[in-house]
């Protein structure tokens, strides 16, 4: 991990001109957007897997109806299908997993105190007049809410409770038409995940909003590779997962992202 903390502060220093006091926090913005572009192949491998599951959806619907009194039948003919598809039950989920080991080293890497045994330098520079080694409360207890450093804070919450409103909307929109990645109440899915899959859709929208408690209690550097993190996956997605085009099919407006 120290040397991506090496890198950070290359390229912090190269950025020291253009921004000072400020080119730590730069370059961490610059270095988390760097780790995205570089996980982006997976994030396009996930997309193409959801894209062949939702073509698959009419099928399943027709063995549903065929076999909707027989869940063992139902279950063997959606595998047979899976498989003469050549398309996972999960594809689309592992590139995804693939991506956590760079989040969670990120994260780390922005957040520990120390890194080799030695002080974590990058928590010791400032976006502006707010440490990189400090959280919210303590920007609180330096000036409040609208204090020099507080301010810092109010910027990053409403950038993250503007994605998150984006994603919120885009992501109803899409479980409305069965294109979020999680069956939507009509989907077909495999039986006995109707019930949790169905949980978890309710919930899914409001995840987003659950970033603005991590800025808040996260060291500021670690709060700015979240923002970075979580803007870039809001336009990527916008971007892998188009939204369907009215009275269209689910899987109709999935094509154009085949192409970016």
């Amino acid at each position: 991990m120290s040397v991506f903390a090496d890198l950070v502060a290359h390229l912090a220093d190269l950025l020291q001109p253009l921004f000072h006091a400020s080119a730590t926090a730069v370059a961490i913005v610059l270095f988390t957007a760097l780790v995205r572009l570089l996980v982006h192949p997976l994030s396009r491998a996930a997309a193409r897997g959801q894209r062949a599951r939702i073509a698959l959806q009419p099928q399943i619907a027709e063995l549903r109806k065929k076999h909707a009194k027989n869940p063992e039948k139902l279950q063997k003919a959606m595998l047979e299908l899976h498989t003469k598809e050549k398309v996972s039950p999960l594809s689309g989920c592992l590139p995804s997993l693939c991506q956590l080991p760079a989040f969670f080293l990120l994260y780390h890497l922005f957040s520990n105190t120390t890194i080799g045994g030695e002080s974590n330098a990058l928590l010791t520079h400032k976006l502006f007049a707010a440490p990189l080694g400090d959280r919210w409360h303590d920007a609180l207890a330096e000036g409040g809410m609208f204090g020099p450093q507080g301010i810092v804070y109010v910027g990053l919450f409403v950038i993250v409770a503007a994605v998150a409103a984006f994603n919120f909307r885009r992501t109803k929109l899409m479980m409305a038409a069965g294109t979020a990645g999680l069956p939507a109440a009509s989907d077909e899915q495999l039986p006995g995940m109707a019930a949790s899959m169905g949980a978890v859709s309710k919930f899914m929208p409001f995840m987003s909003f659950f970033t603005l408690v991590s800025v808040a209690v996260v060291p500021l550097a670690a709060a700015l590779y979240v923002v970075t993190s979580t803007t870039w996956s809001a336009v990527e997605r916008a971007a892998l997962y188009p939204l369907p085009s009215a009275g269209g099919a689910p899987g109709a407006s999935a094509a154009p992202a085949t192409t970016q």
